[in-house]
């Protein structure tokens, strides 16, 4: 794997496209704002989803692109550009011309493009990120598993390191590296195998590809409730009781040192370019929040196990920073599992976690111009 073309995405057409976006978007500074944004939108909208159909983050985001849609009688178009676990997604956002009708359907803030030297740009100070939910990591194993219990799984994984497999939604993605920190706490090497995003990767497991589905609770709750598949941890504080009495163990009942650090997963942002017009800035965020509250997006909430978690302006900034100067204190802590060249916190201008709360708001910083 090159420094100039990582998971499919050619580094040196990313950084020039995003040179000749600069000088594009500095022609369209003689266009007053309010010109541009008049009537917006006055065609369809198209949100790009970062990740494959059928996963977590294209759930999410097409819930919400529905329910904005009903809300400000909009027509949002969605479609799906995986890989390089975002940077596909963001190269192609980030090419077309900042008016607000090509938008990025994302998760986890999109910290991981910059971490892994896909990009150069600042998530948090270039984009404007808008949180919509939590969700939860899980490790499950089809029925006929000969893993009942997490304690069977430690067991086989310390009895022959590297033999136990877990599926991921791709190398260096969110339950990659939640599935690092879990092993991690329990003493274990596993073998990690990518997958284009969580619906591919939980089928990995169910299919016998893989010894373990690693992913979301959201996306292996179906298959557990109809006896598919057996949950073997989750990474909420607490155990998951489910209708019909089935557990769906906390690894904190397991490994009770972890509570510190739970509740932990996913999170779900759309991403909107920080150069838009500020009315088309201001528009979609209403549309996000009509969305984000609405009784279907609940009820979507309630029936997969996410967790509605609101969040816009400055603090979304603040925790897509955060959130970047942990992974970054990770990856590189198991930059032998990333398979790449893992940039340093002082590299991308980040303190250690247990300094940023000093850090922020770091110097230069300006919230996005939204109500």
């Amino acid at each position: 794997m090159s420094d100039e073309k990582t998971g499919g995405l050619d580094r040196r057409k990313f950084l020039a496209g995003s040179a000749g976006l600069a000088g594009a978007a500095a022609l369209e500074i003689t266009i007053p704002g309010s010109a541009f944004a008049q009537g917006y939108p006055s065609r369809p909208v198209t949100l790009v989803v970062m990740y494959s159909a059928g996963g977590g983050t294209d759930t999410i985001m097409r819930k919400l692109a529905e329910e904005m849609a009903a809300a400000k009688g909009w027509t949002i178009n969605v479609v799906n550009k995986p890989g390089a676990v975002g940077g596909v997604a963001t190269q192609y956002v980030s090419a077309a011309r900042p008016d607000g009708y090509t938008l990025l359907g994302g998760a986890n803030y999109n910290r991981f493009v910059r971490v892994l030297g896909h990009a150069e740009f600042t998530p948090w100070e270039e984009w404007v990120p808008m949180k919509a939910a939590n969700a939860l990591a899980s490790w499950s194993v089809r029925k006929d598993s000969p893993f009942q219990t997490f304690e069977d799984m430690i067991a086989a994984a310390k009895a022959n390191p590297g033999s136990v497999s877990i599926s991921t939604s791709g190398t260096g993605g969110v339950w990659h590296e939640l599935a690092l920190i879990v092993a991690d706490l329990a003493g274990i090497e596993l073998k990690y195998v990518p997958y284009k995003g969580g619906k591919p990767a939980t089928l990995a497991g169910l299919q016998g590809e893989t010894d373990i589905s690693g992913g979301g609770v959201h996306e292996h709750i179906d298959l557990i409730r109809a006896g598919e598949m057996r949950n073997l941890c989750q990474t909420s504080a607490e155990d998951i009781v489910l209708d019909d009495g089935t557990v769906l163990p906390s690894i904190a009942s397991i490994i009770p040192e972890s509570r510190k650090i739970l509740p932990v997963g996913a999170t779900y942002n759309f991403m909107m370019r920080r150069d838009l017009p500020p009315e088309v800035l201001q528009e979609l965020a209403d549309g996000f929040r009509a969305a984000a509250n609405s009784e279907g997006f609940k009820d979507l909430m309630k029936a997969k196990f996410f967790q509605l978690d609101v969040k816009v302006g400055e603090e979304a900034d603040r925790e897509g920073a955060l959130m970047e100067t942990v992974t970054v204190d990770i990856f590189n802590r198991f930059q032998d599992q990333i398979g790449a060249e893992v940039q340093t916190a002082d590299a991308l201008g980040l303190p250690k976690p247990e300094d940023f709360d000093a850090w922020w708001p770091p110097k230069g910083y300006t919230p996005a111009p939204i109500k």
